[in-house]
């Protein structure tokens, strides 16, 4: 049987087909120019074949003057990075590598590639796709970082601060939750404040929660709210801080002394993202990060059966740990000015600095207070300073006890902080907020110290 001759096509069919085949280029060219990364072909001698519009403001190159050139001349690589010869010469397919170049206009640029080998029909290699992501911002700003003495309100240059600085800078675009470990009165509450502003949710509320400062049903209504009628007292629907802080950021300051009931309340928020009201049973979704905060060590709470395992771990996704002001005593010089400079704001004052005596003497102190005790010293100097520098004489007296002793001999300290605290509890005559104020902590802080080290009034 013969074959049936095919149709010709006729004119208006053609003219049909072409404007469906613009369009569909017009489309491709559309979503190609829309990428915010750079898209790079290559052929298989890495002459650049085409590029999308993020790319050609990142070289500085226009498609016509960059289309036939090869990139290894066209974008030499830094003197201090990988440039795309470095990569290519290694392997053709390459995930997320770093890439330094200059371009056109001799502006270095750090560059995140990936590239993936284009093949036609048969499999065979036809050239190269680069899609590149500019980070140069970021790696300018972690450069910055490293020789950074104060981020946000935290201050120091000590290399564990920089390591700091640069993790808080790490989770900036990330909604991870975070726990934040270290004695008491080393910042903890700065670094969350620092990590909500250098996040996405900067824009919106940072709410603080004390976990010791309340009761257990205080503290269940305060996360989760409550509604009318659910207790003695309850008159009316009450707003928790989970709530409040929806779209931002919730503090949890000393998680551990939550109790298990609350424990177990706040592991289904953080799984399940939703909360019910104290006398409800209806579920509110969230839409909140969580920071924690402890000076205790959660691990040994675990074993002691105080403290949930499965809720550690979900608290416990990027641990980051303050160090003591005693090991890092070289930022203390910068400290005294910064907290000059805020007492002087404060009080209206011009202290000018502090002598070297007193500042040797605050670099010889061991700080069991850590930085709270330092500012509380720094403030007691101001109220006692009468001219324009801080003096020896201005400093609080537990601290120069070691210079009152005769012939200029020194005194030991007492040989561990249970002692110390120990020491300036008689000092005090037992009062705890005189104590505790002395020590820079919160009275519930050194209340759990005396219980946990049996300190009691002789």
């Amino acid at each position: 049987m013969p074959n049936k001759k095919t149709q010709p096509t006729s004119v208006e069919d053609l003219q049909n087909q072409i404007q469906l085949c613009m369009m569909q280029r017009q489309n491709m060219e559309a979503i190609f120019n829309a990428v915010a990364d750079g898209i790079i072909a290559f052929d298989l001698q890495l002459r650049i074949s085409n590029l999308n519009e993020a790319a050609q403001i990142m070289i500085g190159y226009s498609r016509e003057e960059a289309v036939g050139e090869t990139c290894l001349t066209l974008l030499p690589p830094t003197e201090d990075g990988d440039g795309f010869n470095a990569i290519f010469d290694s392997q053709r397919e390459v995930n997320e590598s770093r890439v330094s170049i200059h371009n056109r206009y001799n502006r270095q640029l750090h560059l995140i590639m990936s590239t993936r080998v284009l093949r036609d029909d048969e499999n065979i290699e036809k050239g190269l796709v680069a899609i590149l992501r500019d980070v140069t911002e970021l790696e300018t700003l972690r450069s910055e970082l490293q020789q950074q003495e104060c981020f946000f309100n935290l201050v120091g240059k000590n290399h564990r601060m920089q390591a700091l600085y640069q993790l808080v800078q790490d989770l900036s675009d990330s909604d991870a939750t975070v726990l934040v470990l270290g004695e008491s009165g080393t910042g903890k509450e700065l670094v969350a404040t620092a990590i909500h502003g250098a996040s996405q949710r900067c824009k919106d509320s940072f709410v603080k929660v004390n976990c010791s400062a309340l009761s257990e049903g205080l503290l269940e209504s305060e996360l989760f709210g409550h509604v009318k009628g659910a207790f003695t007292g309850a008159m009316r629907d009450k707003v928790g801080r989970f709530e409040e802080a929806s779209g931002g950021t919730l503090f949890l300051d000393e998680i551990g002394d939550l109790s298990p009931n609350v424990q177990i309340k706040l592991l289904r928020v953080l799984q399940e993202r939703e909360i019910e009201r104290v006398g409800s049973s209806e579920t509110i979704k969230v839409d909140v990060r969580v920071i924690a905060a402890t000076h205790q060590d959660l691990q040994q709470a675990i074993e002691d059966g105080q403290f949930r395992e499965d809720l550690y771990y979900r608290l416990n996704v990027m641990p980051l740990e303050l160090p003591a002001l005693r090991q890092r005593k070289e930022d203390i010089p910068l400290l005294v000015n910064h907290f000059i400079d805020k007492y002087n704001a404060r009080t209206r004052r011009n202290i000018q600095g502090i002598e070297h005596d007193a500042l040797a003497l605050l670099m010889d102190y061991h700080w069991p207070g850590n930085v709270r005790e330092l500012e509380n010293a720094i403030e007691h100097a101001f109220i006692k300073c009468r001219g324009g520098t801080l003096l020896l004489s201005c400093l609080p007296t537990h601290l120069r006890s070691d210079d009152d002793t005769p012939n200029g001999q020194t005194s030991m300290r007492p040989s561990s902080d249970k002692e110390y605290v120990q020491q300036v509890l008689e000092e005090c005559q037992w009062n705890r907020s005189d104590a505790a104020e002395r020590l820079g902590m919160h009275r519930s802080t050194l209340w759990r110290q005396m219980k946990e080290w049996d300190l009691i009034k002789r």
